[in-house]
């Protein structure tokens, strides 16, 4: 018999699934799934769990025969190719930048590289990183690790058909359709390639199903207990350790805390044993501890990631000012030593801020007299933003009514509020503005140097100074400092602020970015800041003293990791995942994926065919496509069919279909359709971690349709067909193999035969 309060959590769970009646029957099991026609599920069950002091690893020879398998052909020849084979241009290419402590920039998080640099380092401490990674197909030099820098996506790679298997478990799968599961994604060939080289999906993805794992692990439990918080814990963790790969990640942490919450809407909301204020005590309780391990361990990532960084690179330019300047060699060698405040007479370069990295600039050509649109321009000295240092970058700040520029000892500092000129350095015009429609965004002012072309259209060259962090208690005497100090530039006679309108010059612009001025004054493409700086010693030398602008390196300056974490994060929000939308000839739609339609070319050998190229198993990759529509008319019939009261297959089995549905296809749809969304290059491999849960989906879906085949008598014929369709998977993926591994090489013959798909573009060489 059960206790009153037993029975009263069974009462709130007679709703799952849609269903009508209590889930009686079958409440007594746990996670236990028949696989004939009498087993039963309890979606989420409450029986009591060991203390957390008793908690026991079950290791379970399944998992561990499907990791050697697993294994075997991922680690196989590991090594081969030994050149540079598609991505690894770039993830090599920042694991070898760790290893220098030099900062990149990347718009995704760095766990991935970290992980990658730290088993180059492991296999080969004498690696220094000082290998480049020029182009795809170049040749690894004998003194990189290449089985180093390989070996953690093939050892994610390996672990993750054993971890699906553990996890078809957790949501009911039977065990030999999880075990069947589990060699779908072994045999597969897209999963292989992307297992084998210097890639972020397999180690995403694993962590994205160990997340689940746990959360789903957390159902089973006793929410009352320390070990229940264990989970949630894990489940934050690997879920946080997923996103801090790829920022796609984050889908698995949402389904995580959904499949949680609706654990606690089920198990605890409903019980009346329960005070409202305990409830949400205990909900609270689970969402603290699964927050607070994610923040955690998200910001823990990004402090090893800027503690390594602590070089300057190639990637500097992408962060402000006091970022750069906080790293070794940069910036700081040329702004050490440098004056803080501005004044009277100062030389400095303006950067744009936030965004796209450029400063103002300005050289001896002046705006067409007509755009390409018929429109006319003021025809006067072109203002742009450049994105490359360069002596045109030198402005110096100017009182208006003075005409000298040398600064003494008592400096005009200049201030908040404080109205300027800026002179262009190398041309000597001012910055100015009128009511002429800039080039490229009509809807703004023009922005030139004035040039007198003794016409009605005068000067109108002030300009207000305005910090941004404004004065605070010191009023209007707070000073405009360099590199310190954010600033917009407001043209007095308009009003409107000088912005960098993030669009591209013509040819005759130099394909430089359009400066404007624009009446909408607080958005991000508004803020400056001084980066260079140095006070004008003589009026006869100020042009020499511009050309020698770059000063002796010295020690960087000093900057929080919670100013340059918060920096971080903000340039990797805006920059988006790269790519924009431009096109590449084995870039594909989410549409394609479905069917497989294009693969990618990843590598080719010199001299003969030999080649790596992206595709998946196809009789699996279709089949289960077929199965995806399949499962979603099963569950919209079944639901149709209860609606109308008509007869049905068994509760239970229609509880856990879509249970089972509800979290593969969720997770599927979680991180499938956002794609059709993006505006940036997209490629097959972006399909993978939707491709995981399809396939997962697939084997509910033929464990429904066994047991449906075994009630009418049909089992051996089930049987039969299924280890015929499996006797394919294998034939595929060996036929296809050799585009897996690269080896051996094929004939054009033979290449020309495995091109099931028009669009499967493989590289023939004409000399085979």
């Amino acid at each position: 018999m059960r206790d009153k309060s037993d029975q009263e959590e069974n009462e709130g769970l007679k709703d799952i699934g849609g269903l009508e009646e209590p889930l009686e029957s079958h409440a007594n099991v746990c996670g236990k799934v028949d696989s004939g026609t009498g087993g039963g599920v309890e979606v989420f069950s409450n029986l009591p769990s060991p203390p957390f002091t008793n908690l026991s690893c079950q290791v379970e020879l399944a998992g561990i025969f499907l990791f050697v398998l697993a294994a075997s052909t991922r680690f196989y020849n590991l090594s081969y190719p030994h050149n540079i084979v598609f991505d690894e241009l770039h993830y090599g290419k920042y694991a070898s930048l760790y290893l220098r402590r030099v900062f990149f920039f990347d718009p995704h998080p760095p766990l991935g590289k970290q992980l990658i640099a730290a088993s180059a380092a492991l296999f080969q401490p004498a690696y220094n990183g000082t290998f480049k990674f020029e182009r795809i197909g170049a040749d690894y030099p004998e003194f990189l690790p290449v089985f180093g820098l390989r070996f953690i996506p093939a050892l994610t790679g390996s672990l993750l058909p054993s971890a699906a298997y553990s996890f078809s478990r957790e949501v009911g799968i039977s065990y030999p359709f999880a075990f069947l599961g589990a060699l779908f994604l072994i045999f597969d060939n897209a999963m292989l390639i992307q297992s084998r080289y210097i890639l972020m999906e397999m180690p995403m993805i694993l962590f994205g199903i160990l997340s689940l794992l746990f959360a789903l692990k957390f159902t089973k439990q006793d929410e009352f207990q320390p070990n229940s918080f264990i989970f949630v814990a894990f489940a934050a963790f690997f879920g946080t350790l997923s996103l801090s790969i790829k920022y796609v990640g984050f889908f698995y942490q949402v389904l995580s805390a959904l499949i949680i919450l609706m654990n606690l809407w089920t198990r605890v909301v409903p019980r009346k044993d329960l005070s409202s204020s305990a409830v949400l005590k205990t909900i609270s309780s689970v969402y603290f501890v699964f927050t607070s391990v994610s923040v955690l361990t998200y910001i823990g990532i990004f402090y090893v990631h800027l503690s390594l960084l602590t070089n300057a690179g190639p990637h500097d330019s992408v962060m402000t000012s006091a970022f750069q300047a906080s790293l070794k060699g940069g910036l700081a060698s040329i702004i050490k030593g440098q004056p803080l405040e501005v004044a009277h007479g100062s030389q400095v370069t303006l950067r744009h801020s936030l965004g796209r990295a450029c400063w103002l600039h300005s050289h001896s050509h002046n705006y067409p007299i007509k755009y390409g649109d018929g429109r006319g321009s003021s025809h006067q000295q072109q203002v742009t933003c450049y994105s490359f240092k360069d002596v045109n970058n030198w402005w110096i700040v100017k009182r208006p009514g003075v005409d000298t520029f040398g600064v003494n000892e008592t400096k005009d500092v200049v201030r908040h509020g404080d109205e300027i000129h800026l002179v262009h350095g190398m041309t000597g015009r001012l910055l100015n503005s009128h009511d002429v429609a800039a080039p490229q965004s009509p809807q703004n002012q023009e922005v030139s140097c004035y040039v007198d072309h003794k016409v009605s259209m005068g000067a109108e060259p002030l300009w207000r100074v305005e910090l941004i962090e404004g004065c605070g208690e010191r009023g209007t005497n707070c000073i405009w400092e360099a590199v310190r100090s954010t600033v917009r530039l407001i043209h007095v006679k308009t009003g409107q602020a000088l912005r960098m309108s993030g669009k591209q010059l013509p040819q005759w612009g130099f394909n430089q970015h359009e400066v404007v001025t624009d009446r909408v004054i607080i958005q991000d493409d508004t803020v400056w800041n001084v980066e260079e700086h140095r006070y004008t010693k003589s009026e006869k030398e100020r042009e020499k003293e511009l050309l020698e602008a770059e000063m002796i390196p010295t020690e960087p300056t000093t900057l929080s990791f919670w100013s340059k974490f918060i920096e971080l994060q903000w340039k990797m929000l805006v920059s988006g995942g790269g790519g924009g939308g431009e096109s590449h000839s084995y870039s594909s739609y989410p549409s394609d994926w479905l069917f497989l339609s294009r693969g990618i070319a990843y590598w080719v050998a010199n001299g003969n065919n030999a080649q790596i190229h992206l595709l998946g198993n196809p009789l699996l990759w279709l089949s289960a496509t077929a199965f995806l529509f399949l499962n979603v008319a099963l569950v919209f019939g079944h639901t149709l069919i209860r609606r109308r009261l008509l007869p049905s297959s068994p509760d239970h089995e229609w509880t856990l279909l879509k249970f089972q549905s509800g979290i593969c296809a969720g997770g599927y749809l979680l991180t499938y359709v956002y794609h059709f969304c993006l505006d940036r290059t997209l490629f097959l491999h972006h399909y993978l971690p939707s491709y995981v849960f399809k396939v997962l989906l697939f084997v509910s879906t033929l464990q429904l349709l066994h047991r449906i085949a075994e009630r009418k008598g049909l089992n051996s014929f089930f049987g039969l067909c299924l280890l015929v369709w499996f006797g394919g998977l294998i034939w595929a993926f060996v036929k296809f193999s050799p585009l897996s591994y690269g080896q051996p090489p094929l004939s054009r013959e033979e290449l020309e035969e495995l091109r099931w798909r028009p669009n499967w573009d493989f590289i023939i060489q004409t000399s085979n």
